[in-house]
């Protein structure tokens, strides 16, 4: 393998930053091996974010943005927490979410299934579907028994 010029942390730390945002978190984990002096990761990252160009509510609304047609609130949830995104910005961001729950479920599962189900083995199989995609119990119990209709919103 040839070797070419290294790259710094803020280098690194750019590169990540312009396919996607990150989160503090995420620039740590991904970053740590590469820090060659106890506290230079910390001092790069705070200069990123001083600068903006590292932001925890842009990560977030990143996520957001790219995950919430296809899941629920649950599951984006759960991969914020696995990205170590700041509580504050995810419970402002899940709450705009859940206020949409029904009406994305309902696209969800218009696009993958389109018609009500017919046999009780097809309505488990709905259900599970949209469980596994994170929406929540009351949304998935209005969307597979008709009972949502998506000009309520």
């Amino acid at each position: 393998m040839a070797t070419g010029p290294r790259l710094s942390l803020t280098g690194r730390a750019l590169r990540l930053l312009s396919s996607r945002e990150h989160s503090r978190a995420e620039l740590q984990r991904k970053l740590a091996p590469h820090e060659e002096t106890p506290g230079e990761l910390a001092a790069v990252l705070d200069k990123l974010a001083a600068k903006d160009l590292q932001s925890e509510q842009r990560a977030v609304d990143s996520l957001v943005h790219r995950r919430s047609a296809k899941l629920g609130s649950a599951r984006i949830r759960q991969e914020m927490q696995a990205k170590g995104m700041e509580p504050e910005a995810m419970a402002q961001a899940l709450d705009q979410l859940r206020a949409s729950e029904q009406a994305r479920a309902f696209e969800v599962w218009r696009k993958k299934f389109g018609n009500p189900a017919t046999t009780p083995a097809e309505r488990a199989k709905q259900v599970r579907f949209l469980a596994s995609r994170g929406f929540g119990g009351e949304a998935i119990a209005r969307v597979v028994s008709g009972a949502f209709d998506a000009d309520e919103g």
